[in-house]
Formats: structure tokens, sequence, C-alpha cells
């Protein structure tokens, strides 16, 4: 029950994928004319097709293959921060110092970021809190952070800590209506959670090809709206092979984001896992998914027969995705509750702080260093899910004094 941190296990044309290009292909897509050359660039495109049918993008091209979300993230941050605004944008007619805007609930891999542009460029960000019951952000709040320097607004979808699902399509709008960039951190929703891009108002997308999406470690990505390239500069330059006899980085996408040889064993594999997804549809993922929520939710609401538990986030399945954190009193660091669930229930979760120290300062569980966090995928059952809330109750109780 980590999959959260990555997926497992991933379905069997994967793994078969992956294995045919080790031993069949084992070529370097567009480095070669030969045919091993070619059919790799040709899996390779595949996917770039299945991820912008499943996020309903406007271009294949416009999928910039990454190593992660953190990666994807840092070339959306930078790159609009180091290019230049359209003479339409907001922040192009007030030029001055740069201002971005993000939330408490959001992950490192956008709050270190920006973070270190602070330090190193001046930037100046506003991080708009969330209701500390539920996670939820609250689109005028949003509005009310926008200043007319603002170059970006980024918000994660899902919560990796609470599973609060952000109203990602409100935002866009308040995003699209201001002429700013909008950057959204899908790690948690892509593949769980039907997301598209173009309803949503998200110009920017990042996402991790190991977690909802099926795909193996080492594989994500970047979705980036036509159009909105042109206001982004490179973060990094080199081979593509394609115009190689031009020295500078070509204009042209995906190219002008994606310098370097492809993972592209990876990104085969990924293509079998998002292909599952389209073939399972969504839609259905999310119906088993919000399935399973409702059986913890239901395991989770009698206090009586889980005394000193508490679980953080929406407190009803609206506003949440399979993601529960929870704690227990009487456990003084989370991790003695994951070992004790791996030890004697055989229950993978993971303890901590999670990457995302806001998020539990706005929840209040920073200074007990961070939750226990369970989190679902489509290969669990309503049973598995039943079965840590039998073990969840089994530890309360052994917890509690009992009564003379």
């Amino acid at each position: 029950m980590d999959n959260a941190a990555t997926s497992f296990p991933k379905p069997p044309k994967v793994y078969e994928a992956m294995m045919h290009y080790a031993t069949e292909l084992g070529a370097s897509p567009g480095r070669g004319a030969y045919a091993e050359a070619r059919e790799a660039g040709r899996l390779m495109n595949q996917c770039r097709q299945r991820l912008n049918q499943l996020i309903n993008g406007q271009s294949p091209e416009h999928v910039i293959f990454t190593l992660n979300t953190t990666d994807g993230l840092n070339l959306a941050i930078r790159g609009i921060l180091q290019g230049k605004p359209t003479a339409s944008a907001s922040a192009a007619r007030h030029p001055g110092k740069a201002h971005l805007i993000t939330t408490w609930l959001d992950h490192n891999s956008v709050l270190r970021p920006f973070n270190a542009l602070m330090e190193q460029a001046g930037v100046e960000v506003t991080k708009v809190p969330c209701d500390p019951q539920t996670g939820l952000v609250d689109p005028d709040d949003v509005r009310k952070a926008i200043r007319p320097e603002t170059r970006l607004i980024a918000v994660v979808h899902g919560s990796n800590v609470t599973g609060t699902l952000q109203p990602v399509r409100q935002i866009g709008r308040v995003a699209r209506e201001h002429d700013i960039p909008f950057l959204v951190d899908a790690a948690q929703t892509l593949g769980h959670v039907p997301v598209d891009v173009q309803a949503d108002h998200i110009d920017l997308l990042a996402f991790p090809g190991h977690k909802g999406l099926m795909g193996p470690l080492g594989t994500g990505g970047l979705y980036i709206r036509p159009g909105i390239e042109k206001q982004m500069a490179t973060t990094r330059e080199g081979g593509t092979g394609s115009i190689s006899e031009v020295e500078r980085q070509p204009d042209f996408m995906p190219d002008r984001f994606e310098a370097g040889s492809h993972n592209a064993i990876g990104i085969i594999g990924l293509s079998e896992g998002v292909q599952w997804i389209l073939q399972q549809t969504v839609a259905q993922l999310w119906e088993h998914e919000r399935a399973l929520i409702q059986v913890m939710l239901d395991g989770l609401a009698d206090t009586g027969e889980m005394p000193g538990l508490t679980y953080f986030g929406p407190q009803g399945i609206n506003h949440r995705c399979g993601v529960f954190s929870v704690r227990i009193a009487g456990f003084d660091l989370p991790q003695t509750l994951s070992d004790k669930l791996e030890q004697e229930y055989g229950i993978l979760t993971r303890s901590g702080i999670h990457c995302a120290p806001l998020a539990h300062r706005t929840i209040g569980t920073y200074d007990a260093q961070g939750t226990t966090r369970f989190s679902f995928g489509p290969f669990l059952s309503r049973q598995d899910v039943k079965y840590a809330c039998d073990a969840l109750g089994q530890i309360c109780h052994s917890l509690t004094p009992a009564s003379s």
C-alpha cells in the first residue's frame, strides 16, 4: 500500500515490452537509420501518442519525456522563469521582479526550485494557504495572490500527504483569465483520476511514468500546451539526432526540450502501461479507486472501533484520491507504526514528512515527524483495504487498557 511512491505490480506487458527492447532492439531512437533504431523510435513516438490521448492534449509532439515528475517540474519552472513572456502576457507589460504562486500542500519538487530561485534570482513567491481540515485551496485565494509580475501558478493536483484533490479546473480558469501559465503536478493523479488538459485549462502538466501510469522508474513527462513553449527557455542543450549540423538547440518540438539519448527501455515499458490504462479506461480505474476509498472511509469512520486513531484530509469521498495519512496515539514515531504493519500484518506503507513539509505543517503533524501513509493502486482489492482497516483496529485496541 505504497503506490504513491511507485506502483507495484505492473501490467505484464510492461515487463514484456522492456524485455523485447533489451533483447531484440537495443538501439537508440533517432540515432541511426537501421531497422532497430527506426523501430525503437516508432515505439517511443507511440508512447507520446498514447499519453497525448490520455490527457486530451493538442499535440503528441508537445509531450516531453523526462526522468520523473521532479525533472518535468524543474523544466517547466526554470523554462518559464528564464524565458520571455509573449507580448500579450501580463508579466511582459509589467517588467520587474518575477513572482510565483504555489500552495502549502505542494511537494518539495515545486517548493525547492521556488526557494532556490528566491535565493539565486530574487524571485518572490506566494504560498497560498489551505484549509487545515480538508487541505483544499480556495481558487479566490489564488486570484487574490496574483500580481502584475506573476509569471507562473503551480499547484499539486492530488496531495501525496492528505489525498486532497484540488479544484484545478477552477484554478486553471483563474490563471487563464490573467494570461498566466498554469503548471499542474499530477504525480498522484494521472492514471488514477481523469485529467483533461484542455477542459482544465492546464498549460504545463508534469507527471511520473512509474506511479499511476504503471511504467518503470526513471520515466515521466511534461506536457506543454502549444504556444507556451515560446515563453520557455531551454534548460539543457545537447544532441538530439536531428539537424546535427546546426550548433544551436532545435526550435521545434519535442527536440527543443529533449537533449541527449532517451531512456528508451523505460519509455517503451511506459507505453504499455499507458495502453493498459487506455484499455481499462480511466473512468473504470477511478471508479475502482473510489470504491477502495469508500471502504477505507467506512473502516475508519467509527472512532469507537479505533480509539486514538486520526486520519487527515477530506473526511468524505469528495475531493479525495486514494492516499490516506494516519496517526495513532501511543506511537511517537510514524515509522514505528509502519514497522508494526509490515512485521505483523505484511502491509507496506510509508512514514515521515513525505517530501511535503508545508503540508504537514498545515495538518499539524510536522513536529510529530509526519504520518503513516497508505496509498492505493489498481491491483488492490476491497478486501485488501478491509484487511488494512482491521489491522489498524487491532493495533489501536492493543494500545488501549482493558476496562475493569
